[in-house]
C-alpha cells in the first residue's frame, strides 16, 4: 500500500484521537493537532506522540500563523500532504437567540473558516502532484439543522456547501473533496458543548422550555439501543483513505440510528444537484 502523509485535526479526543491511531496502524505517516499541548492536553499529546508514524504538532486553528507554521513543518519534513482530515469542531446548543454576534462569529471560524484555511494551505500541494484528499468531518446537521442547534447546524451547513463546490471543481485535477456525517455519538465533544452567551433571552421562550430536555431524553435512548460506536467515524475515514481516487464518494453517513433518513436527504437532493449542474452547463463534472 502507498503510505501517505495525513494530517488530522482535533486529535486529543473523540473522532480525531481514533481516526490518528487507525491512520498510523496502517502505516501512513500521520500528523495530528491538537491545541495547549504543554499545558490541558500534555498528557493526550504525550501518549499520542508514541504511537509509531505519529507526529503531534501544536497548533490553534483559528491562528493563520500557527496553522501556517504547522504547514510549513510537514512541507519541509515529508515535501508534500497527500491527506488532510479536517476533524476539530466545536458546538452551541440552545435557543438560536441565545447566541450573540460573537458567539455566531466563533462558530463559523471554528467549524468553517478554520477547515478552509487549511484546505486554502494544502490545495496547492495536492494540485501539483495531481493526487490528494482531503475530508470534512461535518454532522448529520448538516443536512438537518434542528431546534436548539440552528447556529451549529448553520455552521455545518456552511462547511458542507464549501466541500461540496470544491468537491466537482477539484476533482478533475486529481483532488478528492469528501464529507463524513456522523450521527450522535458518545464523545467528549458532547461534554464540551457550549450555550449562547445572551441568557437574557431564555424566560421568552418558557413555552418550549421542556424541549431540550426531551431531545437529551431522546438520544439517551438512541445510545441505549443502538450503542453507537465512535471508531465508526475513525474507519470510515480510513475507507475513504483507502478507495481509489476518482471513486470516494461526496458524503458518507456514519449514523447506526437515524442515518438512513441522512442518506435518503442525501440522494433526494444528490439527484437534484446534477439536474442543476446540467441546467448550467456544467454536466461534464459530474463525470
Amino acid at each position: 500500500m502507498n503510505k501517505k502523509v495525513v494530517l488530522i485535526t482535533g486529535t486529543n479526543s473523540g473522532f480525531g484521537w481514533l481516526t490518528a491511531n487507525s491512520v498510523a496502524a496502517l502505516g501512513h505517516k500521520v500528523y495530528a493537532t491538537m491545541r495547549d499541548t504543554q499545558g490541558k492536553n500534555a498528557d493526550k499529546a504525550k501518549a499520542l506522540s508514541q504511537v509509531e508514524n505519529v507526529t503531534v504538532l501544536d497548533v490553534s486553528l483559528t491562528d493563520e500563523t500557527s496553522v501556517k507554521n504547522a504547514i510549513d513543518t510537514i512541507i519541509s519534513n515529508e515535501g508534500t500532504i497527500d491527506v488532510l482530515v479536517n476533524n476539530a469542531g466545536a458546538g452551541i446548543f440552545g435557543v438560536a437567540e441565545s447566541a450573540t454576534t460573537d458567539d455566531v462569529q466563533w462558530m463559523l471560524n471554528v467549524n468553517v473558516i478554520a477547515p478552509w484555511r487549511l484546505m486554502k494551505l494544502a490545495l496547492p500541494f495536492m494540485r501539483k502532484q495531481s493526487e490528494g484528499l482531503i475530508i470534512n468531518v461535518s454532522s448529520g446537521w448538516g443536512r438537518f439543522s434542528p431546534p436548539f442547534s440552528a447556529v451549529y447546524g448553520a455552521s455545518k451547513f456552511a462547511l458542507e456547501g464549501l466541500s461540496e463546490g470544491l468537491h466537482y471543481e477539484a476533482r478533475p485535477l486529481g483532488v478528492d473533496v469528501a464529507i463524513i456525517q456522523p450521527g450522535a455519538f458518545p464523545t467528549e465533544m458532547s461534554q464540551k458543548i457550549q450555550t449562547g452567551s445572551d441568557a437574557s433571552v431564555a424566560d421568552n421562550y418558557q413555552a418550549i422550555a421542556e424541549f431540550p430536555n426531551k431531545m437529551f431524553a431522546a438520544i439517551g435512548q438512541i445510545f441505549e439501543a443502538t450503542n453507537p460506536n465512535p471508531q465508526d467515524v475513525a474507519d470510515a475515514v480510513v475507507n475513504l483513505i483507502n478507495l481509489p481516487k476518482g471513486q470516494r464518494p461526496l458524503r458518507t453517513v456514519v449514523d447506526p440510528s437515524t442515518g438512513e433518513i441522512t442518506k435518503r436527504a442525501n440522494d433526494a437532493v444528490k439527484a437534484e444537484y446534477e439536474n442543476v449542474l446540467t441546467a448550467f452547463g456544467l454536466k461534464d463534472l459530474l463525470s
